[in-house]
């Protein structure tokens, strides 16, 4: 049977087939500069997807967060590429489904291809100081929510396997002692996987949660539906557990710390936003887990 393709990739590759079969269509011996009609006619029809795809986000299941991107796939570029990564990280991708429309593309056609205002503006039929006044608020707001922080590895590691040892304990007082007091825990299913609908609030809450999330009843395992082995690794640019079944990953958690302990987990559990991980897995050798929960005790 064909590859399934991820449901952005597939929509990605229709707007860029789309835009093919209208510059068939079209007169092309009017067209003075082919490149700038292909490019208005694409960003048109991502402002389209981009207006459908909010409405689709406002019907959405349960929390919304963005694919994990894991350690190693090309996306997140080379290791000293410090922008590079901090632009797929979490916080910038959350950051940037709350842009507008318009300020998403003014922000991605400046700042990841360097379009001048100019230009810009000729797309969207805008002014160009209209496209600096997007571009400017776009920019304030990704700055307003983002925190960049240097994670060392070696740490990380650590304390991942200080909290998966704490929640594999069943008590839940090791774990408060690792976390921040606003605490939260989130959780993305998308309608396809049970998830809670709101974040859990709190060290104590989330600690309970997670207590019973790493150690699972019978019904838990059931809905697994196989042997669970969990790796560490770090994904969009944060420290992770990487949770797989039979060789497809099931789970990806991102641990976000501060000085004062872990003050985020963000679990992604949507089939359909784990493709790619779950290629990007199978590419590379991982070693062997660092925890198996067998379907069967």
């Amino acid at each position: 049977c064909p590859v399934r393709r991820p449901r952005h990739r597939r929509r990605a590759e229709d707007a860029v087939q789309d835009t093919f079969l209208r510059w068939q269509a079209a007169d092309i011996d009017r067209i003075e500069v082919p490149e700038a009609w292909l490019t208005k006619v694409l960003t048109n029809l991502c402002l389209n997807e981009l207006t459908s795809a909010r409405a689709r986000r406002e019907t959405y299941v349960g929390q919304w967060l963005p694919e994990p991107l894991l350690a190693g796939d090309p996306m997140l570029g080379p290791a000293d590429t410090a922008e590079q990564r901090e632009s797929v990280s979490f916080a910038v991708l959350a950051l940037m489904e709350r842009l507008s429309p318009n300020e998403r593309v003014v922000y991605v056609l400046r700042e990841a291809f360097g379009y001048p205002h100019r230009r810009i503006a000729e797309i969207l039929d805008i002014t160009e100081a209209s496209a600096q006044q997007i571009l400017h608020r776009a920019k304030k707001h990704i700055a307003a929510g983002r925190t960049r922080t240097e994670i060392d590895e070696a740490a990380a590691r650590r304390i991942v396997e200080e909290f998966l040892t704490a929640a594999t304990s069943g008590r839940t007082e090791p774990l408060v002692q690792l976390l921040t007091a606003d605490a939260i825990a989130i959780g993305d299913g998308g309608g396809k996987v049970p998830a809670r609908a709101k974040a859990f609030e709190g060290a104590v809450a989330v600690a309970t949660f997670m207590r019973s999330l790493f150690t699972p009843n019978q019904a838990a395992r059931r809905l697994i539906g196989g042997t669970a082995e969990i790796h560490v690794s770090s994904a969009n640019g944060l420290p992770a557990l990487v949770v797989l079944v039979d060789g497809r990953v099931i789970g990806v958690i991102c641990l976000e710390f501060t000085p004062d302990g872990i003050a985020a987990f963000r679990s992604q559990v949507n089939p359909d936003k784990l493709e790619r991980a779950t290629r990007q897995w199978a590419a590379t050798d991982h070693g062997i887990p660092l925890l198996t929960i067998p379907q069967h005790m």
